[in-house]
């Protein structure tokens, strides 16, 4: 009697890997489209948030407005793929900003949070193109101060706002940073498998190249 097993490199299990690559993507994509859409009337510090529903959108929008901001989501994600305790990587990251969000709430002073996103994403962004990346442990410090910095710029965009609609919009952008880590995390859970003799996969380095390329950018935009 015959046993037919699916190993990892079958074509079969290579094509549900790739579908669930795509659908991770597609994710990610749809609330950037969503969020573009709704940004259209303005980024919410440019007119006050009035009521709860509209403080949970702008807190999902927000995350993913700025290129900046969602280069350091996509990054940290991809960071936590293929490392024990990856998923605390990505949490510190989250946690962390819900934390700088209350810090900007109270009226604590954070200096240089810009300029601290756009070296991130380029610290970020080398590490993804090395072979041995640095423990799980320092990746979650990292990702926790990035977090803070990012969540404190964040904040900016609920001044004045009442409780519940802060509250609302701190929830709008939990929901959409974890949803964007999460799914980065899984593509580079898919990606990481085709890892071959300790060389990193094409996709991966140019990730890396990009976010750094990207993180010179906004540096300079943010120094002038």
């Amino acid at each position: 009697m015959f046993k037919i097993e699916l190993s990892a490199y079958s074509p079969i299990g290579d094509f549900s890997k790739s579908k669930l690559q795509f659908r991770h993507l597609g994710a990610i994509a749809s609330l950037v489209f969503i969020s573009l859409l709704y940004s259209w009337s303005g980024l919410p510090s440019h007119h006050a948030i009035p009521n709860c529903w509209e403080g949970f959108l702008w807190g999902i929008a927000n995350p993913v407005i700025a290129l900046d901001r969602l280069a350091s989501i996509v990054a940290i994600g991809l960071l936590s793929a293929g490392i024990v305790r990856g998923t605390w990587v990505a949490a510190s990251f989250v946690l962390a900003t819900v934390l700088g969000m209350v810090i900007y709430l109270f009226w604590l002073n954070l200096p240089g949070a810009e300029i601290a996103i756009t070296i991130s994403s380029m610290i970020f962004g080398t590490m993804l193109m090395l072979t041995n990346r640095p423990n799980w442990l320092i990746l979650a410090l990292l990702g926790a101060i990035a977090g803070l910095f990012q969540g404190y710029s964040d904040g900016q965009s609920i001044v004045g706002a009442g409780i519940v609609p802060s509250f609302a919009y701190i929830l709008g952008v939990t929901v959409t940073q974890y949803a964007v880590a999460m799914s980065a995390r899984e593509i580079g859970n898919t990606i990481s498998h085709k890892k071959i003799n300790g060389i990193l996969p094409r996709t991966i380095l140019f990730v890396g190249f990009a976010l750094c390329a990207m993180g010179i950018v906004f540096l300079k935009s943010s120094l002038n």
